[in-house]
C-alpha cells in the first residue's frame, strides 16, 4: 500500500509553452499534483491533452528548443528539478527516476545487444564492472519475466516479440532500484493478452520493489485494477483528480464521464453502442482564460466562456475543474482545492 509521509514528487504550477512558426503553445498550464512512495498515480486523457509533455518537463527530455518550461516547482525528495544543472538531472534519470517509453522498439537501440543496453545504467550508475552489472542485467530480465535471461542478453531487439521487448524497457528503467518509475502508455501497441501481462506484472515489481510509479494512458479501462489515484488532464490541465474507486463511481467533471462512458461494456446478450466524445482537444495559442472544454461540453455556461474554472474540492482528497455540479444540477459554491501535497501524516 502507499506510504502515507512525504511525498516522493511534489509538482506544482508547472508551465511548458512549444515555440512554433506559427506562435506559442501553450502544452502544460500550472499543473500541479503529488505523489507518495509506493504510491501508483493513473494519468489520463487523451492523446494532446498534456499527459506526456508534464511527464518530460518533470525530468528535462523535451528539446530546448522548441520546448520551454516557463514555470512551476518540482520537488523531488526536496530538490527543485527545475533548479539543478543538466548533469544532475542526467544523474537522476535512470538512477532514481526511471522512464519506460510508449514504443520499445524506437527506443531500444538496434545495433546493441539487450544485455548492453541494460547493463549501460548499471556500470555508469552504480560503478558496477562488467562481470557484476552482467549478473544484475541477468537478474532483471528474469524479473520482468524473460526466460533463459542470461541467455538472451545476448540477443539484440528485433530478436524479441513486442511484449518482451517491452519488459526489456522495463527492466533498464527498474535496473538501479528507482524511487518512481514513470511509465508513458507502454502498452498501447500491444494485444490484450500482453497487455494484461505487463499491467499484471507492474503490479508486482510496485508489491516487490515498493516504488512508486506514474502510469500514463488514454485509456482508463487500464488503470481501473492497478490505480490508487487517477488524474486527469484536458488541454494541457488536470481537471479532475481522485482515488480511483472515487472517480469511477462519482465521476464530478464532464470530460470524466465522458471518457468513462467510451470504456466498451455488455451487458446481456447485447452491446452497447460506444459513446463518442464530438470535437478534437483544443490547441492553445496562449494560457487558457475560458473553460478548454466547454466546446465539446453539454453542461457549457455562460460563465465557462469567460473564466477558466480553478480545481475545487467536492469530496475528500477530490477536486475538479468545473462550475458545474452533477449531483445537483447546478453550480457548485465552493472554495479552490489545495492542489499541492498535503501534510504528512
Amino acid at each position: 500500500m502507499p506510504n502515507k509521509g512525504v511525498p516522493v514528487l511534489d509538482v506544482k504550477d508547472l508551465k511548458t509553452v512549444f515555440h512554433t512558426r506559427s506562435g506559442e503553445v501553450h502544452a502544460v498550464n500550472s499543473v500541479s499534483f503529488y505523489l507518495r512512495p509506493g504510491e501508483l498515480l493513473g494519468v489520463v486523457g487523451e492523446s494532446g491533452s498534456g499527459k506526456s509533455v508534464t511527464m518530460m518537463s518533470l525530468i528535462g527530455l523535451l528539446p530546448s528548443p522548441p520546448a520551454e518550461v516557463r514555470g512551476g516547482r518540482v520537488l523531488f525528495d526536496g530538490e527543485d528539478l527545475l533548479n539543478v544543472r543538466e548533469e544532475r538531472l542526467r544523474e537522476l534519470r535512470g538512477a532514481r527516476i526511471g522512464f519506460v517509453f510508449q514504443d520499445p522498439m524506437t527506443s531500444l537501440n538496434p545495433v546493441f545487444t539487450v544485455g548492453y543496453q541494460i547493463m549501460e545504467p548499471l556500470r555508469k550508475h552504480m560503478g558496477m564492472d562488467k562481470r557484476q552489472a552482467r549478473v544484475r542485467a541477468a537478474e532483471l530480465l528474469a524479473l520482468v519475466g524473460i526466460p533463459d535471461a542470461d541467455k538472451r542478453l545476448s540477443d539484440y531487439p528485433h530478436q524479441f516479440s513486442g511484449g518482451m521487448r517491452q519488459r526489456v524497457m522495463i527492466a533498464i528503467a527498474l535496473a538501479c532500484d528507482p524511487e518512481v518509475l514513470i511509465a508513458d502508455e507502454p502498452t498501447t501497441a500491444l494485444d490484450v493478452t500482453i497487455q494484461a501481462q505487463i499491467l499484471e506484472l507492474m503490479k508486482d515489481l510496485r508489491d516487490k520493489l515498493g516504488m512508486a510509479v506514474i502510469w500514463i494512458t488514454h485509456d482508463l479501462g487500464v488503470i481501473a485494477g492497478i490505480a490508487d489515484r487517477v488524474m486527469v488532464m484536458y488541454g494541457g490541465q488536470v481537471v479532475e483528480q481522485a482515488p480511483v474507486k472515487e472517480l469511477f463511481g462519482n465521476p464530478q467533471h464532464p470530460y470524466t464521464r465522458a471518457l468513462l462512458e467510451t470504456i466498451p461494456s455488455v451487458t446481456g446478450e447485447r452491446t452497447e453502442r460506444l459513446h463518442v466524445i464530438e470535437g478534437q482537444p483544443p490547441i492553445l495559442a496562449a494560457a487558457p482564460s475560458a473553460c478548454t472544454f466547454r466546446a465539446r461540453c453539454v453542461y457549457a455556461s455562460d460563465r465557462c466562456a469567460c473564466e477558466n474554472p480553478p480545481r475545487l474540492t467536492v469530496g475528500p482528497a477530490h477536486d475538479a475543474a468545473c462550475f458545474w455540479d452533477p449531483a445537483t444540477g447546478q453550480p457548485r459554491n465552493t472554495e479552490p482545492t489545495h492542489t499541492g501535497a498535503p501534510n504528512a501524516g
